[in-house]
């Protein structure tokens, strides 16, 4: 029996006729459409839908998917319009193929951002229709299986890009088999010396653990009929990329890794997952700290199973899986269930509300997301594996990634709770928003009605949504000021041409604008700002329209600064500049002015590029603080720390952040401290020098 006629005979046990024959029709039209195509393996095009198709006809997807497994190459590879699917087999499969099909290449984009720009078309469309997704993975899935044909730096791109995006995916929908496949070929192509020393090292050790793992299983049924339980019990191979995985992040040998037994118990219903756990208990002790009980708190992919590691015999450590039959189906077909199994399980209405959640919660990144690349980012975040699981003060349930902070779990309660959040308590105790969430913490977060997101919070926070939602706020919030900066810098930049800005009439800003490109007069502005544009090349293109670079031009005239003037312009925290100081302003794309001291090394550095540099002063009537370095050198003795910072504080300064680095005789105290000016910083250091213990102070620059 040929593999079409094996695929119809396998669908037709669980579809209606009328779906085979569109199948059958889904089939010729495709085999027509790819007629003459050849892979680069030799075989008729054909064979790889029809591979697609099989891998989704073992979770019984419905026909819709299938059929639009078979074309979904049609559109891109051939004549064939979406329009024409769409009249022969209806609009739903023509969507699911538009959904899969790459978005036609555009010159000017390189391959990071056709890549990034194709991710961001195909889980659009997935947030409309997770069928679009099933057919991707079992696309990429075939691919990969057929990845030996391609040269060896395609090998590299796809498998890195496989593990990086389509695995955890796949990992996310609960679709546990295509997760592991995908990681084992990806491995397999990603580090292909690794994968071959670690196929030979675990058949050679195969032997010997097949004797172990039998006699366990063994004593693991004996007890488990002794105490009522009626279960299957199976031992788990453990997957090479696991091993791998294993060894690299905790630093073990690969016999450590495979000394530990995997088993997995399948028992009738939800009660005896416990009593299993517990007849087990008494037949090998368990390892403290180990148990995770995903049943009463399952994983964000649905995923359903008590996880306990017990002390077995020789004192060999067994990592045990309990579940119910039920339970396993979810774990190995994921959200595919739903057409896989055709019940009123409410587990699976619950996984799908979950699916549902995340997919929405892509769709509002997407949203706030303007560039491709940086969706992309965003979405790595969010495929990292691992969760934890904490509460809310009246014991809601949240879901978050290892390493989340407590502004990730303001984001994800609610975007008004994030952009408003000013402290936390975890545990009914006070602690920084930074700090590291566990799995069990209780998490109350603390808002303010006129509070608004930290620049510094992208630095720690562990998810896409809470990543993308700040910077969504801070681009809206910052678009007004980076207007009022980069049209100062522009004036600044006409002065220089002894040109005044008045003179320029808005047809000369209207053909600017038009060349350019940018949206509008107010874009440009804010482009020159955030460094996307340079202010002297703009003012010469007003002023001679058509061209569009500058040679050498002059500096006179400065820019004034307050610090009042919010995020377009920055504070360089490398010399930390304060009124009194001469500085210099260097434009850097993306961040706008960076103000620093004249003598910053970093600005030392620069001299490439001098057209990036703004002479800058400071204005009159500053009133607000800014952050200074402070290195002080003291005796080590009992007590002078607190003499320090009490010197501080009664120099009306407020200390920011203070890192010590002690030696026998002497401590270095690095100190950031609030001062109005270099008088207000005189001040200071003329009370800290009185302190006996107190032997250098220097200004930390550089």
């Amino acid at each position: 029996m040929s593999e079409a006629e094996l695929f119809f005979s396998e669908t037709s046990k669980y579809l209606k006729p009328e779906d085979t024959t569109q199948l059958r029709n889904a089939y010729l039209f495709s085999q027509g459409a790819h007629s003459g195509q050849f892979r680069k393996s030799g075989e008729p095009y054909i064979s790889h839908p029809l591979a697609v198709a099989r891998i989704l006809e073992n979770l019984h997807l419905d026909a819709h998917t299938l059929t639009a497994a078979l074309l979904h190459d049609v559109t891109e590879d051939t004549h064939i319009s979406t329009a024409e699917i769409s009249e022969r087999f209806g609009t739903t499969v023509a969507e699911l193929v538009e959904g899969v099909s790459k978005l036609d290449k555009i010159e000017s984009q390189t391959p990071t951002e056709a890549q990034a720009e194709n991710f961001r078309k195909m889980l659009l469309a997935m947030a409309r229709d997770v069928r679009v997704i099933l057919i991707k993975l079992a696309d990429r899935l075939h691919n990969m299986r057929t990845l030996n044909v391609m040269h060896s730096d395609k090998q590299l791109r796809i498998a890195r890009e496989t593990l990086e995006i389509y695995a955890p995916i796949a990992h996310r929908l609960g679709l546990n088999n295509i997760f592991q496949e995908l990681q084992e070929l990806g491995f397999k192509y990603c580090y292909p010396t690794r994968y071959k020393v670690l196929v030979k090292a675990t058949k050679a050790a195969r032997g010997n653990r097949r004797e172990i793992v039998g006699k366990i299983s063994d004593a693991i049924n004996l007890k488990l009929q002794d105490a009522g339980v009626n279960a299957k019990v199976t031992g788990r191979e453990k997957h090479l990329y696991s091993i791998y995985t294993k060894m690299v992040e905790k630093h073990l040998t690969f016999s450590e890794v495979l000394d530990i037994y995997g088993f997995r118990v399948i028992v009738e219903d939800f009660s005896a997952c416990y009593l299993a756990l517990g007849a087990l208990h008494s037949l090998y002790k368990p390892i403290p700290g180990k148990f995770k009980d995903y049943i009463a708190i399952p994983k964000a992919n649905g995923y359903q199973s008590l996880h306990n590691t017990l002390l077995g015999p020789y004192g060999l450590p067994i990592e045990i899986q309990i579940r119910t039959t039920d339970m396993h189906a979810i774990a190995e077909a994921g959200v595919a269930s739903h057409w896989l199994y055709k019940s009123n399980n409410t587990d699976l209405d619950d996984l799908h509300m979950k699916t549902n959640k995340w997919m929405h919660n892509l769709l509002e990144t997407l949203r706030d997301t303007t560039d491709s690349s940086e969706f992309l980012e965003h979405l790595k975040i969010d495929l990292f594996p691992g969760d934890v699981y904490v509460f809310t003060p009246q014991g809601e349930i949240f879901t978050l990634p290892r390493g989340s902070t407590a502004v990730d779990f303001a984001y994800a309660v609610h975007t008004d709770v994030g952009n408003c959040c000013v402290a936390v308590r975890i545990n009914n105790e006070h602690a920084p928003l930074r700090s590291q969430l566990k799995t069990g913490d209780r998490i109350e977060i603390i808002t303010a009605p006129r509070a608004s997101p930290n620049p510094e919070w992208l630095s720690y926070v562990a998810t896409g949504r809470a990543r993308s939602r700040i910077r969504y706020f801070l681009r809206t919030m910052q678009f007004d000021e980076s207007v009022e900066i980069g049209e100062r810098l522009l004036n600044q930049a006409l002065f220089s041409f002894d040109i005044k800005p008045e003179t320029i009439n808005e047809k000369q800003w209207e053909k600017l604008v038009r060349d350019s490109g940018a949206k509008s007069k107010d874009t440009l502005l804010a482009d020159i700002a955030l460094g996307k544009q340079l202010p002297a090349v703009v003012a010469k293109r007003l002023v001679s329209p058509g061209e569009s670079m500058l040679g050498e031009t002059s500096n006179s005239g400065s820019i004034s600064i307050l610090g009042t003037e919010g995020m377009a312009i920055q504070f360089a925290k490398c010399c930390y500049p304060i009124p009194g100081d001469v500085v210099v302003g260097l434009i850097k794309k993306d961040q706008g002015l960076v103000i620093h001291q004249h003598d910053c090394p970093i600005v030392t550095r620069s001299h490439k590029n001098p057209e990036n540099w703004m002479d800058v002063t400071w204005g009159k009537n500053i009133t607000r603080s800014f952050s200074v370095g402070l290195k002080i050198m003291a005796v080590n003795k009992h007590g002078v720390l607190a003499r320090v910072a009490t010197e501080i504080a009664k120099a009306e300064s407020n200390i920011d952040d203070v890192n010590i680095e002690g030696e026998k005789d002497y401590t270095a105290m690095h100190f950031v401290l609030q001062a109005r000016d270099r008088f207000h910083l005189a001040q200071m250091i003329r009370r800290l020098r009185r302190i006996d213990e107190v032997f250098k102070i220097s200004r930390v620059k550089g």
